[in-house]
């Protein structure tokens, strides 16, 4: 589609996604693959963090931490190996960033968690990716026997001294397992329950090592960084808020997706600043012929929904939330006119209760009973009762359990509920008269 007049786009992790070969050793390394390799091991390990905390690079499976900070919580002189885990799991619904890296440039993706190897003392990285992504499983573990095959992976890379080994482990299609402990869990053969934090994966984390988790497209950016400068990262995208000391703008460049009822869905790439309504309208084509759009959740399914009104925010950490949602994985979710949102509330209900690991009680009995009252609601058989005991149930389930999921379960439900009222009161019956009258 043409692009003229919209916010332009920054190519950098995607630099390489229409080049044909691009995911082979070759093609990679004449478009510069492992040269930040090569700059990186004649670099101090302290060097490398500091430069990625100058960068103000941020999380970018979700959680927004800063990637230097978490480097340098790793524990020091345990005796223990250390890991780098790459969380390939992607197991979001609307979100597919992580696999287009991985499919197109697997190199990158390698090279940046070589690097971080390096900075924090790790031997053995896995790259954990949800067995649904076959294409994705086998291009890395291609790119992995490339890179060993030429000195890049194993003992003595580059000649530097630094050993370090790369395994993909295939997941087995557990939302739950994109959560880092549970993620953990299913490393080391057991189902995949999030485990109770602390003791915090940077210091026990797969085999009770220390353990550095990170996400496919935080990793790819560092190659840039170690390049670059963590200074001329951070001053892409949105600088941190002067007025919050907790700020940490969005900084660098971000893969931006959109899915659902738009004419044009897809992957780009931006510094942050673009706002929802030029991502969605503009790239993403906008509504189908004769539609309008009614609701968009930003950034995967766990998000807070957004009516069209609220679509001038910033695709930022502190912007979205400012709007009453939050960026999460950066691909937004789309639904139009003709979507129920009673439906849409108990697929999404549906969704969460299903991927559950149980171990919590909030999370195990609550999910199902908010999908049994959508569900009635939803029949028919709804009374206007039931939206405050659904209120009730949010609060009982939000910020009660180990991992963050029975929130994620929380959030797009109760934004649905309180922002299409009238939706869902249509759906009931009358409330019954009262005795006598």
């Amino acid at each position: 589609m043409a692009t003229s007049g919209l916010y332009p786009q920054t190519k950098v992790l995607s630099r390489s996604f229409d080049v044909k070969d691009g995911h082979t050793l070759a093609v990679a390394r004449e478009r510069g693959a492992y040269q930040a390799l090569e700059k990186a091991l004649k670099m101090t390990p302290a060097q490398l963090v500091d430069e990625v905390k100058k960068s103000r690079l941020r999380g970018r499976g979700g959680a927004g931490f800063p990637t230097g900070m978490k480097w340098s919580f790793v524990a020091k002189n345990t005796g223990k190996p250390t890991y780098l885990v790459l969380n390939a799991d992607e197991s979001e619904p609307g979100t597919f960033k992580d696999r287009y890296l991985m499919e197109r440039d697997p190199h990158l993706v390698l090279e940046g968690c070589l690097i971080t190897a390096w900075a924090i003392g790790a031997s053995t990285i896995f790259v954990y990716i949800r067995g649904e992504y076959p294409r994705s499983i086998a291009r890395m573990e291609k790119a992995m026997e490339e890179a060993r095959a030429a000195g890049l992976v194993g003992k003595d890379i580059l000649g530097s001294g630094f050993s370090c080994e790369a395994w993909v482990h295939p997941g087995a299609g557990a939302y739950i397992c994109g959560e880092e402990t549970g993620l953990l869990e299913s490393i080391e053969g057991k189902r995949g329950h999030p485990r109770i934090k602390p003791p915090f994966p940077a210091v026990e984390g797969v085999f009770r090592c220390p353990t550095i988790i990170n996400n496919v497209e935080t990793l790819s950016h560092v190659p840039w960084i170690v390049l670059h400068g963590g200074d001329a990262f951070a001053k892409q995208g949105i600088a941190p808020d002067p007025a919050n000391p907790r700020s940490n703008g969005t900084c660098g460049t971000k893969l931006m997706g959109v899915s659902g009822q738009v004419r044009t869905p897809g992957v780009w790439e931006f510094e942050p600043g673009i706002t929802l309504r030029e991502l969605v309208y503009g790239y993403g084509g906008g509504p189908l012929p004769g539609r309008k759009i009614k609701a968009v959740i930003p950034g995967g399914i766990s998000m807070p929904v957004l009516l069209d009104h609220e679509l001038d925010a910033k695709m930022g950490f502190d912007e979205l939330v400012k709007a009453g949602s939050g960026l999460g994985t950066a691909c937004a979710i789309v639904m139009d006119d003709s979507c129920d949102m009673v439906d849409a509330s108990v697929n999404i209900a549906h969704f969460f209760a299903h991927e559950s690991c149980g171990q919590c009680t909030p999370c195990r009995e609550g999910c199902h009973w908010m999908e049994k009252v959508l569900h009635r609601i939803a029949d028919g058989d709804g009374q206007p009762s039931d939206l405050d005991l659904l209120e009730g149930m949010f609060k009982s389930i939000e910020g009660r359990t180990i991992c963050a999921l029975a929130d994620a379960a929380v959030w797009p439900v109760r934004s649905i509920v309180r922002k299409f009222r009238a939706e869902f009161l249509a759906r009931m019956q009358p409330a019954p008269a009262p005795a006598g009258a």
